[in-house]
């Protein structure tokens, strides 16, 4: 009879450190730098506590794709709410530290199915709450929707920002600068005040 293996507690203190510390090795090093024993030395534990907690390195990928993303997602439920939620959202995919994680586990995604699997669910999940949000802002502005779509912004901001930091990463900062200036007028443009409508703008004076 085979004895199931033991996987610890899901809410366990280790655990967590154990997570955090493949993330933080993934930002410096990149994914391929991710093994036990390094897990393990970040962490303060012993290299058998890491297989205690997850079977494989899979699981621990795996693991911390999931607390990323849904710390993501709650990061995103609080910008889209705020005062200026496209900046907000901006300001997080340009973060370097959220966004290169990110790239990382793309790159883990070319040869992980079940990691790439995880990423795609975890992308439609973040638009579709950005679309609703992006919606109400392009409506309010009285944006043409043959020229932009909500869907459409959500993708370009979050394609731009990934690249920004990707060619931050190689040194490359040439242009940056530029086309931050013009997402920064575009953002501005967008969550000004929608103009008023005919019947609500002030009268002109009457003529003497």
């Amino acid at each position: 009879m085979t004895v199931p293996r033991r996987i610890g507690a899901e809410d366990s203190e280790t655990r967590q450190a154990l997570i955090q510390a493949a993330m933080e090795i993934m930002l410096e090093d990149g994914y391929a730098a991710v093994t036990s024993r390094r897990v393990a030395a970040r962490a303060g534990v012993k290299p058998p506590l890491v297989h205690y907690y997850f079977p494989s390195m899979d699981d621990l990928f795996l693991a911390a794709l999931r607390s990323g993303a849904e710390a993501h997602l709650e990061f995103q439920r609080k910008a889209l709410t705020s005062a200026e939620p496209l900046r907000a959202m901006w300001d997080a995919n340009t973060d370097p530290e959220r966004t290169g994680l990110a790239v990382e586990f793309m790159a883990l995604a070319r040869h992980r199915k079940e990691i790439r699997s995880e990423i795609a669910a975890y992308s439609e999940r973040l638009r579709e709450a950005q679309l609703t949000a992006l919606t109400l802002i392009l409506r309010a502005r009285g944006a043409d929707p043959s020229m932009v779509t909500p869907m459409a912004l959500s993708v370009l901001l979050g394609s731009v920002s990934r690249a920004l930091v990707m060619e931050s990463a190689l040194g490359v900062s040439l242009g940056h600068q530029e086309l931050t200036e013009l997402i920064d007028r575009y953002l501005t443009w967008l969550e000004a005040d929608p103009p008023a409508a005919p019947h609500e703008q002030e009268a002109p004076p009457a003529s003497g």
